[in-house]
C-alpha cells in the first residue's frame, strides 16, 4: 500500500465554487445531472423567484464580473511565521499578518471559516488622495511579491487610485468587493461586521454590501461625530459613518440583549464595597454617583451605569421630568417626610395613576435633600442595551492615543482611530474568551490596542487578528525618516508599545497580550509553485521538493493552513530517535519533516498516540524523508497499529 501525497488541491486555499456547489447541492439535489448543473432544472425549481426582467433592479460597474471570479479563485500561498518580531509566541493566541488582505483572507477560509464574531474594517476611504490597490488582480500574490521586492520588478506593481483615473469609483469597488466576499465566509452566524466609511464611497458600500450580506442584514449606520471638518466646500462635514451588518438576522438578536449580566459581579462588589462605609441610603446614593464620576474616564461600559441599588440590583435610571414640553402636575409626597418633593420645571412624564404604580413598586429614586425626585431606576430584566447611533468624539483622540507610544515622533499615523470610539462597540458582539475579531485593514492597529484594553477591563481574553500590507511609509513621513520601512512595521510596534503600557498600569493583569507575526509569500512547496518555464528546477523538484531557503516551521504552517487548523493551536516539539516531530493540537496533527527516518521513529509517533491520546491522529511525513522505500513502505501498517488512518507525504 503506497502513501498518499498532499496534492496542488491540497496546496490552495478552500475552493470557494466547489463549496457552493456543494450546498447547492444539498438545497436542490435534483437539478444536477452527472455532476453538473442542469439550468433548466433549476430555473423550474425557482419558479416564480426567478427574475427574467432585463429592467429590474441591480447595481452594477465595470470589472464587477472580474471582482467576483477573483473572490472565488484560490491562493497558492503561504503564511510564513516570524518569531523574531513577534511577542510571547509559544502563549499568544492573536496574529498580526503582514501581506495583501486579499490573499490573506483566501488562506484564512479553511482555518477561520465561520469562526470570527466581529469584523471591523476602516479602509480607504477614496477621498481623492492615492490608496494603494494591485493593478493586476488575477495575478494577486505575483504582483504583491514583486512589490514586496520578493521577486524581480518586470512592470508589475501596486499603483494608487486617484481622481485623475478615468475609473475612480469603479477602481474602489474592484478592491473592495471581493474583499468583502471572502470577509463574510469567515464570519460566524451570529457575526457582525462593522465598516467605517465617510460621504465619498458610503451610498457605494451600502449598495454592495447589500448584495453581500443581504439588505435584510442591515443593522443600522452609525454616524461618528468626529468634530473635525476636512471639507473645502462651504458645508461642514463633521461626522463619518460605520455600516452594520450581520450574517445571520435571526441569530444576531440576541446581541442587542442586555450585557448586565457580564458586569453584574463588579456591580456587587462595588456597592458592598460602599455600603460598608455608608449606612444611610441618601450617603450611599452620593457614594455611588461621586464614585463614578471619578472613575468615568477609565470605564467600559460602566460609565452608562449611573446608580446601582445596593447589591447591583438594577442598572441605570431614567429621567422622571418631561423636557421640552408641558408635563403633568400634581404633588408627590416623599415616603419618609410625608412633605411634597419638589416639582420638575416641565411637570413629570407619567399620568399621576402611572407614577402612583411606581412609586408603590420602588422604582422612583428620591434626592438627598428629601425634597425632589432624581429618577426612575430600571431594572436588569426591562433594560435592552443597544448600539448608540450616534458617537461623539474629538477625531484627534486617535492621535493622543499614539502620541505618549511614540515621544519620537510628531506624527506616527495619519488618521488613526480612537481607542475609545473602538471599545464603544466592540464588547457589544466580542464579549467572551472564545471571541475572534479581525480587521484587516489594520492601519494604525487602533482595534488590537481596543481589544487589549477591554480584555484589561472586563477580565476575558477575545482574540485579533490584524492584517496589514507590508506599505512603505512616505518619504516625507518621520517613521520614514528615522528608517522604519513599512507602515506594518510601524504597526506591529504600536502593539508592543501598547502592551507594555498597559501592562505597566495594570500590574496584575496577567492576560494575553502578545501576537504572533505570519508573512505572506510563496508556497514552500516547489510543485505548488512550479515554473514551467524553468527546467532545471523542475529536475532539481524531482530531488526535494522544499525549498531550499524555507525552514521546518515554514512548512509547518503551511500545513496548518492548508489542514485548516487554527494558527495559533499550540505546537509542541518532541526528540524521537533524534528526529524533530511536531505535536500539534495535543496529537491532533503529527509532522516530521526530518530526513533517513527509520521505522523506530514511525514506532516512536505511534507511541505518542497512545500517550496523548487524541481522538482522530493525523501524520504528514516529507516524501522523500524516509531512509528507504521499505521503511515507507511499512510505514503505514505500524501506524496502522496504533490505529492511525489518516498518513500522508509531502
Amino acid at each position: 500500500m503506497s502513501m498518499d501525497k498532499l496534492t496542488q488541491e491540497d496546496g490552495s486555499s478552500m475552493d470557494m465554487v466547489k463549496e457552493n456547489i456543494e450546498k447547492l447541492k444539498e438545497v436542490f439535489p435534483d437539478v444536477f445531472t452527472e455532476g453538473k448543473v442542469d439550468f433548466d432544472a433549476l430555473q423550474a425549481t425557482l419558479g416564480e423567484y426567478l427574475e427574467t426582467s432585463e429592467e429590474r433592479y441591480s447595481f452594477n460597474w465595470h470589472g464587477k464580473a472580474q471582482a467576483r471570479r477573483i473572490a472565488q479563485a484560490p491562493s497558492t500561498g503561504t503564511l510564513r511565521p516570524c518569531m523574531e518580531e513577534s511577542v510571547d509566541w509559544d502563549n499568544t493566541q492573536n496574529l498580526f499578518i503582514e501581506g495583501d488582505n486579499l490573499e490573506v483572507l483566501k488562506l484564512l477560509q479553511k482555518s477561520y471559516h465561520k469562526k470570527v464574531k466581529m469584523i471591523y474594517i476602516d479602509p480607504p476611504y477614496n477621498t481623492g488622495k492615492e490608496f494603494i490597490y494591485p493593478d493586476k488582480f488575477q495575478e494577486n500574490l505575483d504582483t504583491y511579491l514583486k512589490y514586496t521586492g520578493q521577486k524581480d520588478d518586470k512592470g508589475h506593481k501596486f499603483s494608487t487610485n486617484t481622481e485623475t483615473m478615468g475609473r475612480y469609483h469603479t477602481n474602489w469597488l474592484n478592491m473592495m468587493y471581493p474583499r468583502l466576499k471572502l470577509a463574510r465566509n469567515l464570519l460566524r452566524d451570529d457575526g457582525v461586521i462593522f465598516i467605517s466609511i465617510d460621504d465619498n464611497e458610503v451610498t457605494n458600500l451600502s449598495k454592495i454590501c447589500d448584495e453581500i450580506f443581504g439588505e435584510e442584514n442591515f443593522l443600522g449606520r452609525i454616524a461618528w461625530k468626529n468634530a473635525t471638518d476636512n471639507n473645502p466646500s462651504n458645508i461642514a462635514v463633521e461626522h463619518e459613518y460605520v455600516l452594520v451588518y450581520c450574517k445571520n438576522g435571526c441569530e444576531v438578536e440576541a446581541v442587542w440583549k442586555s450585557s448586565v449580566s457580564d458586569i453584574k459581579d463588579v456591580l456587587v462588589e462595588i456597592g458592598n464595597k460602599l455600603s460598608k462605609q455608608h449606612e444611610n441610603a441618601d450617603e450611599l446614593q452620593v457614594a455611588y454617583t461621586q464614585w463614578f464620576r471619578e472613575h468615568k474616564p477609565q470605564l467600559w461600559p460602566l460609565d452608562r451605569y449611573k446608580y446601582i441599588d445596593h447589591g447591583g440590583v438594577y442598572t441605570g435610571s431614567q429621567s422622571v421630568h418631561n423636557p421640552g414640553k408641558e408635563g403633568y402636575r400634581y404633588d408627590v409626597l416623599h415616603p419618609e417626610t410625608g412633605m411634597p418633593c419638589k416639582e420638575p420645571l416641565m411637570g413629570y412624564r407619567f399620568p399621576e395613576n402611572t407614577m402612583k404604580s411606581l412609586i408603590a413598586d420602588g422604582k422612583i429614586l428620591y434626592g438627598a435633600s428629601h425634597d425632589k425626585i432624581i429618577e426612575l431606576k430600571v431594572y436588569a430584566a426591562e433594560y435592552q442595551e443597544k448600539l448608540p447611533s450616534v458617537v461623539e468624539l474629538d477625531g484627534r483622540l486617535g492621535s493622543y492615543d499614539v502620541r505618549p507610544l511614540f515621544p519620537e515622533y510628531k506624527k506616527a499615523f495619519d488618521n488613526p482611530k480612537p481607542v475609545r470610539f473602538l471599545t464603544s462597540f466592540i464588547p457589544f458582539l466580542a464579549k467572551t474568551s472564545e471571541d475572534i475579531v479581525l480587521d484587516f485593514f489594520a492601519g494604525s492597529c487602533s482595534t488590537a490596542h481596543a481589544v487589549m484594553d477591554i480584555n484589561v477591563k472586563d477580565g476575558e481574553s477575545r482574540k485579533y487578528i490584524m492584517v496589514q500590507l507590508p506599505e512603505k511609509c512616505g518619504e516625507k513621513t518621520e517613521p520614514f525618516k528615522a528608517g522604519v520601512s513599512s507602515i506594518a512595521e510601524l504597526s506591529k510596534e504600536r502593539i508592543r508599545r501598547a502592551a507594555v503600557k498597559i501592562k505597566e498600569e495594570a500590574i496584575e493583569y496577567d492576560g494575553d497580550l502578545g501576537f504572533k507575526v505570519l508573512k505572506l509569500d510563496s508556497s514552500n512547496i516547489k510543485p505548488w509553485d512550479a515554473d514551467f518555464d524553468n527546467i532545471q528546477q523542475s529536475l532539481e523538484d524531482s530531488i526535494s521538493n522544499i525549498k531550499t531557503e524555507r525552514s521546518e516551521e515554514d512548512v509547518l504552517y503551511e500545513i496548518l493552513l492548508k489542514y485548516g487548523l487554527d494558527l495559533t493551536l499550540p505546537i509542541e516539539t518532541r526528540m524521537i530517535e533524534g528526529k524533530k516531530v511536531f505535536s500539534i493540537g495535543l496529537g491532533a496533527l503529527v509532522i516530521c519533516l526530518d530526513s533517513n527516518i527509520t521505522l523506530d521513529v514511525v514506532e516512536g509517533i505511534g507511541k505518542l498516540k497512545a500517550e496523548l491520546e487524541p481522538e482522530v491522529m493525523r501524520v504528514v511525513f516529507k516524501d522523500n524523508g524516509f531512509k528507504d522505500d521499505v521503511v515507507k513502505t511499512n510505514a503505514i501498517q505500524i501506524l496502522k497499529r496504533y490505529d492511525i488512518e489518516d498518513v500522508k507525504s509531502l
